[in-house]
């Protein structure tokens, strides 16, 4: 049974993990490309995109895909709809597999956005020195030539390429992080407020804590639409499972 994984998550990589070794199954997993040194999951890799919906899925009948998952980060947007084109026009069986979002809790003090433009328009009410976590692509969204921006801390695993703002240093860094180090983060940094995507999962999670300890606000921006009808599970654990089901 071949089965392949649109990866790219934590979620992506462990789920392969669990598969890879199991007789009568082959797992390839497919990297977008995004991240120089990506960690490689076990199987085959392919790395790079398909040409939309219709390229993918020529590659489902040419490689005999039997099971397509889609484990991409819930911002990934386009391949979770192409992947929904792909699966319905060559029968293909798909499952997404997302992690849960985050849930504001109590001494939380949370703007959900619906788009990064809304989160750089809503910044001067909150804040100065802005902690941005939202990875190295959409920086546009707070460039600008104003001498009285914000100041941006920008935090990604490879540096940025412009435009992005004009006052910013960036600090090259993968999680999984500690709350003790986020917390000296935000103190040595001054950070008045945080922008982050609701990506959910425990690996960047920490900054949301020290976030509430500090009192600073977090400006969260919400998670695109997804395709309907797609069955979801939210652990590798669940995906391995329904692909067993169908192997067996």
């Amino acid at each position: 049974m071949h089965v392949l994984i649109l990866g790219g998550t934590t979620e992506a990589r462990r789920l392969a993990e669990l598969l890879a070794g199991e007789a009568g199954t082959r797992v390839t997993s497919s990297l977008a490309g995004r991240v120089a040194a990506p960690r490689l999951p076990p199987g085959e890799v392919r790395v790079g995109g398909f040409g939309g919906a219709e390229g993918l899925a020529e590659w489902l009948r040419e490689h005999h895909v039997d099971a397509l998952i889609d484990a991409t980060h819930p911002f990934a947007g386009t391949i979770s709809f192409n992947a929904a084109a792909a699966a319905a026009a060559t029968h293909v069986p798909l499952l997404a597999l997302r992690r849960p979002g985050w849930v504001a809790g109590e001494g939380d003090d949370w703007h959900p956005v619906g788009s990064l433009a809304a989160a750089a328009r809503l910044l001067p009410a909150l804040g100065r020195r802005v902690f941005l976590t939202t990875g190295r692509m959409g920086l546009a969204a707070f460039a600008g030539p104003d001498p009285a921006a914000p100041w941006f801390l920008v935090r990604s695993v490879d540096a940025p390429e412009p435009p992005f703002p004009a006052r910013m240093e960036v600090l090259l860094d993968r999680g999984p992080f500690t709350l003790d180090g986020e917390r000296e983060l935000l103190r040595r940094h001054r950070i008045d407020v945080v922008v982050t995507k609701d990506s959910g999962g425990v690996a960047t999670a920490p900054k949301l804590a020290a976030a509430r300890e500090a009192g600073v606000p977090v400006v969260v921006v919400q998670r695109p639409a997804e395709p309907e009808g797609i069955t979801c599970v939210a652990t590798p654990q669940a995906a391995a499972g329904w692909v067993r089901l169908l192997r067996d």
